[in-house]
């Protein structure tokens, strides 16, 4: 299934250590009983070793062989519990490993995701994998590097300081060895050594150039990448069929609210193998899918009656997230806030509203599960094998090491999607018929319950002083998430449908300016609807209220944007993303909107500015890169339509392992958040979502790209940060403010679609 050349360790439910590795051919093992928790300083938590509890234990944190192993040909396989969601990590990763251990990059091969082969680092998240997570896998490479020049050493007799390793050899002494031949019949127990020197960049070959994709190659030529195209044995198909609170969450009966399944209704149809119903999961098994999809379609089912949602619809949605109920938590309150709050001459209070957001994967998600003897083999796009493998383990009742993930690609997310939910969809059916089984989702079930970007509140208060500088900021910001369990472990009733409130408003929600005095809560509120994590998670939203806001100040103190941010500003590294993107826009320094149109001139035409940090986490130093935009758009003030016509990027990611691979990202970027700004938002009824279709969802076209221009900043010597998310956050506020500029009007609500930039502008016009 996986080819020749990866069938060793990218096989099969037989899964080979690499104690049987090293019987085969030659493998650099270490391993160790025992060590106390390592804690990287600002990464993952690396689990020691615990004993197995079933076939499939996740490899220890603390050991090297948990991230590196060499094989007997001299191929390095690099392992690494996050997963590539086109990313291009897997390719990244393994610059870094050829890197620290010194072979070439062709030599290089990647374990992604999969749960018994990597060690758990977490979810895919946060732009996270190669600012943290790839840390200690850096550090085993280094420290196998250092462990065959040791080995060389003592076959040589010479001391390790006269040796040098030289793109997979060890040379010295007149002598050279390849690191296969070296390692093979070695059997070393070593801990990892989290305080193990990286090499320096003058010592790089490949982080910072820009090498390829790996995966791109396959992709072309139809092989084996996606899940969907997974075929086992005697495979069956299932569809299953969901209740009809589309996308509900806590407040619909989920887990208690099927009322009767008539089995009989889909008797006559030929393939049918078995119907399963647990609690409220209900999955039909089939010879065929297309058998399975007919079965599922005409399934008689009852439910109980349930239309509880508020009104969530663009001129419902500020009214029902004022309304959810919040519990405040402090971020930042400056002990002069009240003092500093009554210097305040023109106040500035504002609202700004976030939609909800679909994933909107190009495809349906997708799993495929056998389970026999106790034991469970998942082959699923999950962004968090780890912890899906303890939640499918929750599922059957059985210890998380008789589960185990294959990771493959999926049809995208970037953000949860509906991998997890269709994981334990096939578990569930599979365990019931005792064969493998392959299942689905149909378009409409995806995009009904895969769970949402949240719709997010920000209320923003303070304003100038009467020298026109900002005198105080206060923000209020409420995000109603929660991380929506497995949606199998509600239906059944293994975890109770109840509420759950997720800290995860705080993303850059403090602002990035030295502002005189700042006041910043977070109001964690439940879910509204079934939500959970997308690109820019609430750093996107909090930062259109940073931005907008001070842009609105820059307005009446009647100076230039980017000079009266920089006021506030005293990172320097702050001041180079935005200082190079004043200057790759051709910037124009002074007041915006300072040449209004005339009033009969349909078409008008703006510029904007907004910079951010991501900061993806509640804790300190979690801070991904630094991007800037500036924004030209063009405003149909009869019509109400805004086109996003340029866009300038300044990105700063510290050291870049491969600088394709970032500006890839921050064009990605450009173009997802482009499309969320102007167009994207979820509709609703009062029992769930009504945006079923992929086709009917609103997407930017390829005829209405922008046209992009990117810098990359050059941090060679700095730490390498995460790009994955960075680039879109000071998206809604630069077109807000380009908005602003060309038209003399300020749109607080997102998406800017032509009707709210039309009933904007005749506000505007009526209160002249």
């Amino acid at each position: 299934m996986f080819g020749k050349k990866d069938k060793a360790l990218e096989s099969s439910p037989a899964q080979l250590t690499r104690r049987q590795l090293l019987k085969t051919g030659g493998l650099i093992m270490v391993s160790a009983a025992a060590m106390p928790l390592a804690t990287l300083a600002n990464g993952p938590v690396l689990q020691p070793p615990m004993a197995a509890q079933g076939p499939f234990p996740v490899p220890a944190g603390t050991l090297v062989d948990s991230f590196i192993a060499i094989s007997a040909n001299g191929e390095v396989i690099g392992y690494n519990g996050h997963v590539d969601l086109g990313t291009g990590i897997r390719t990244s990763l393994a610059q870094m490993i050829a890197d620290e251990i010194d072979t070439d990059f062709a030599r290089v091969r990647m374990i992604l995701g999969h749960t018994s082969r990597t060690p758990d680092l977490g979810p895919t998240i946060a732009s996270d994998t190669i600012q943290n997570s790839a840390t200690p896998m850096r550090q085993a490479a280094a420290q196998v590097r250092q462990l065959l020049l040791d080995l060389a050493a003592k076959r040589w007799n010479v001391p390790a300081k006269q040796l040098r390793t030289e793109n997979g050899f060890v040379v010295g002494a007149g002598k050279r060895i390849g690191y296969g031949e070296l390692a093979a019949g070695q059997d070393l127990h070593v801990d990892l050594d989290i305080h193990m020197p990286l090499r320096s960049s003058k010592e790089h070959k490949y982080i910072g150039k820009s090498v390829q994709r790996v995966d791109i190659p396959n992709k072309v030529l139809g092989a084996l990448t996606y899940v969907h195209d997974v075929r086992l044995p005697d495979m069956l198909h299932a569809r299953v069929v969901r209740p009809p609170y589309t996308g509900a969450d806590y407040t619909a009966p989920l887990g208690n609210s099927l009322i009767s399944v008539d089995h009989d209704s889909i008797k006559h149809l030929p393939g049918i193998v078995k119907v399963v119903v647990q609690g409220d999961f209900i999955g039909i098994v089939a010879e065929r899918e297309e058998q399975a999809i007919t079965a599922m379609r005409q399934l008689k089912v009852k439910w109980k009656d349930w239309a509880g949602l508020p009104d969530l619809s663009p001129t419902g949605l500020r009214d029902a997230l004022i309304q959810n109920e919040k519990t405040e938590r402090m971020l930042r309150e400056d002990p002069d806030f009240a003092e500093a709050s009554k210097k305040v001459k023109t106040a500035i209070e504002r609202d700004y509203i976030w939609p909800y957001h679909m994933h909107a994967s190009i495809g349906p998600s997708c799993a495929v599960a056998h389970v026999v003897d106790g034991k469970v083999e998942v082959w699923s796009g999950t962004q968090n094998p780890h912890d899906l493998r303890k939640e499918l383990g929750k599922l059957v009742d059985l210890h998380p090491d008789f589960v185990n993930i294959h990771r493959l690609e999926a049809s995208g997310c970037y953000g949860r999607n509906c991998a997890d939910d269709v994981a334990a969809d096939a578990v569930l059916l599979a365990q019931a018929v005792g064969k493998p089984v392959r299942v689905q989702l149909m378009r409409e079930q995806e995009a009904g319950w895969e769970p949402k970007g949240t719709g997010q509140l920000i209320r923003v208060s303070g304003g100038v002083d009467d020298k026109g500088g900002v005198a105080a900021y206060q923000l209020q910001t409420s995000y109603p998430s929660n991380l929506s369990p497995t949606l199998a472990l509600v239906l059944t009733g293994k975890v109770k449908n109840e509420k759950r409130v997720l800290q995860m408003g705080d993303r850059t929600s403090v602002p990035l300016y030295d502002f005189p005095s700042v006041r910043i809560v977070s109001q964690d509120a439940p879910p509204i609807v079934r939500a959970s994590w997308l690109r820019g998670v609430s750093a996107l939203p909090n930062v259109f209220a940073h931005e907008s806001w001070i842009d609105e100040c820059a307005y009446l103190a009647q100076e230039d944007p980017i000079a009266y941010r920089l006021r506030y500003m005293k990172d320097p590294r702050a001041v180079g993303v935005i200082k190079a993107a004043h200057r790759l826009g051709k910037w124009q320094d002074g007041p915006a909107h300072r040449n209004p149109a005339p009033a009969d001139q349909k078409i008008v035409h703006g510029r904007g500015f907004a910079y951010a940090r991501y900061f993806h986490s509640k804790f300190p130093g979690y801070g991904a890169a630094w991007a800037a935009w500036v924004c030209d758009v063009t405003v149909n003030r009869e019509t109400g339509e805004v086109k996003v016509d340029k866009v300038y990027v300044t990105h700063d990611c510290g050291a870049m392992v491969n600088p394709a691979g970032v500006r890839h990202q921050v064009h990605g970027n450009i173009v997802q958040s482009t499309s969320r700004v102007l167009k994207e938002f979820v509709t609703f009824d009062k029992q769930g979502v009504t945006s079923l279709d992929w086709g009917g969802y609103p997407l930017l076209r390829f005829d209405e790209l922008p046209e992009v221009e990117i810098e990359l900043l050059e941090m060679p010597h700095e730490e390498p940060m995460g790009a994955g998310e960075s680039a879109s956050v000071p998206s809604a506020a630069a077109v807000a403010n380009a908005i602003f500029d060309a038209t003399g009007v300020r749109l607080t609500e997102v998406p800017f679609t032509p009707s709210r930039v039309l009933a904007a502008l005749k506000q505007a016009k009526s209160s002249q």
